[in-house]
């Protein structure tokens, strides 16, 4: 039987076709759980017992449970990030030619190339448009089989069978139709009409291509499931589960969901941002704690990190690491690394081993093989910015950076259980090295 945490992934996915949609998504949510919309412009009435969001450029968003009986702030934190690998639409889309109508678009994050290739695509994002009290953002998705990135026939291109290097600026531009009148008008008219604006008044935009396979659950035994987007929205929405779950008095309980992870983090919504200390200082000072209590609230608080993991491929295992090797409905990944592209550490994995096995959760762990250089996530970057234990899992998974995913249908509840269980205890740690878990 598919676990219907899966299944609520999988409706999740589909209605988040890019950052700005998942963000868009998880506000929602917490509006249905009575949590309170927040602005960072706006001064912040906290109060115990109080459930709070903010959002920063429409992508990025932290949400706050603020626990009834809390004394000095205990920072219970997981975060995770939002984008995945796609194409951008760049300004002036349209590329001149006497017969086809063709977008340019540039790419976005480290995408498998050959993936998006002759599969039907779309385009969703964000349009800023004029309105009579100024420059509004409207969210927009053409909600249909729009383009494709056609492959050359091989009997034009033979190399193809032995993988073609692809050439992003030639092979990957994706087909719209037919060229016409005023192409540009036609683009543009199209966004206008599914954002139910007129076409003057979109001033610019943020637009991405989405992959339209719809997801499916497959396998002998109906173990897999494959979609779009797994990196990271499998962690992402899993961990917002979770938090949604989870309660204890004692804690301030914070899920941060970070944009640009793919690209650096490197941006004003980023995780190298000030966006989580600001929020964070904001929100212990509101609480009428003093800058001293926001950083024992750190010293005394506890992160987790959550990034989708790689899964040993079932063709090529001599890819893997001999011992710290993932499989598919195995349980969640903790993920290690000497080089310290990864945050785990003794004293984080104690703490959330400890956590796991209270809640009879499987864990894993994931290791580069001595020779590959793998890649990095949340955790580390934003430790730059605020020093707290931090441990880094992931669910496993296969194809990661394909434009279709591959995973198994045990693990999302896996990870939902986890998170809970994380947020219900009040983690108290002790001169330094101590940790004492209670609910």
């Amino acid at each position: 039987m598919v676990e219907k945490a899966t299944e609520q992934l999988i409706q999740f996915i589909q209605q988040s076709p890019t950052a700005f949609h998942a963000v868009d998504q998880v506000k929602k949510r917490l509006k249905e759980a009575n949590f309170q919309e927040l602005f960072e412009d706006e001064r912040w009435q906290i109060q115990p017992g109080g459930k709070y969001f903010v959002t920063r450029n429409d992508s990025s968003l932290i949400a706050v449970k603020v626990g009834e009986e809390i004394e000095t702030p205990s920072l219970q934190m997981v975060a995770s990030h939002s984008d995945s690998p796609t194409f951008r639409l760049k300004n002036n889309q349209i590329i001149p030619d006497d017969h086809y109508l063709r977008i340019n678009t540039e790419s976005y994050g480290g995408a498998i190339i050959s993936s998006w290739l002759d599969r039907p695509l779309s385009i969703a994002g964000r349009l800023l448009v004029k309105t009579k009290q100024g420059i509004e953002s409207r969210l927009v998705n053409i909600d249909r089989d729009l383009l494709a990135i056609p492959n050359v026939a091989i009997h034009l291109l033979r190399d193809q069978a032995n993988g073609h290097n692809y050439q992003p600026h030639i092979d990957l531009i994706p087909l719209l139709g037919l060229h016409g009148e005023n192409d540009a008008q036609r683009l543009r008219g199209l966004l206008a009409h599914e954002a139910g604006i007129a076409a003057e008044q979109i001033l610019s935009s943020d637009l991405m291509l989405y992959n339209r396979t719809p997801a499916t659950i497959w396998g002998i035994d109906r173990e897999f499931f494959s979609s779009r987007q797994l990196d990271n929205l499998m962690s992402a929405y899993t961990t917002f589960a979770g938090f949604l779950q989870g309660y204890n008095p004692h804690n301030v309980n914070v899920y941060l969901l970070f944009d640009n992870e793919e690209v650096g983090s490197g941006t004003k919504q980023g995780g190298l941002s000030t966006f989580a200390p600001d929020v964070l200082k904001r929100l212990v000072a509101a609480l009428g704690g003093t800058p001293e209590d926001y950083f024992r609230a750190l010293a005394n608080g506890f992160m987790i990190s959550a990034d989708n993991a790689h899964a040993v491929h079932p063709n090529h295992p001599e890819l893997h690491d001999a011992t710290d090797r993932a499989y598919l409905n195995q349980g969640i990944v903790i993920k290690t690394n000497a080089a310290q592209h990864y945050t785990s550490d003794a004293q984080s994995i104690a703490v959330f081993k400890w956590l796991c096995d209270t809640a009879n959760i499987p864990l894993q762990y994931f290791s580069n093989r001595a020779d590959k250089r793998g890649g990095s996530t949340l955790g580390n970057l934003m430790l730059r910015q605020a020093s707290i234990d931090t441990v880094d899992i992931g669910l496993p998974q296969l194809a990661m950076h394909s434009a279709y995913e591959t995973a198994g249908v045990k693990d999302p509840a896996y990870m939902v259980r986890a998170i809970k269980n994380f947020f219900d205890y009040h983690i108290e740690k002790k001169q330094g090295t101590h940790y004492h878990l209670a609910k």
